[in-house]
């Protein structure tokens, strides 16, 4: 799931950039909007449909074998295809 995929340091460190960022008279603001923010972060990220990067490494050495194996299974029907059209 997205939610267990995203450090919830990252999004509070996020929140704290964006508050941060804000003048000095917005203080108290700035604690409300870092909730906030978190929470819609929190939301919006949970709805993508993300996988975590071991997921994504796994996958992709899959998808590198399955790309030797085609090029191979083409290499022997080019072959079959050569032998019989010598019949």
């Amino acid at each position: 799931m997205a939610t267990e995929m995203i450090n919830a340091k990252k999004i509070e460190d996020i929140a704290k950039q964006v508050t941060d960022s804000l003048p000095a008279g917005l203080k108290d603001f700035a604690a409300d909007m870092e909730d906030k923010t978190k929470v819609v972060l929190q939301r919006k990220l949970s709805q993508l449909d993300v996988v975590t990067r071991e997921e994504f490494d796994v996958q992709t050495q899959v998808l590198i074998k399955t790309r030797a194996k085609l090029v191979e299974l083409e290499a022997q029907i080019a072959s079959l295809e050569a032998k019989l059209n010598a019949q």
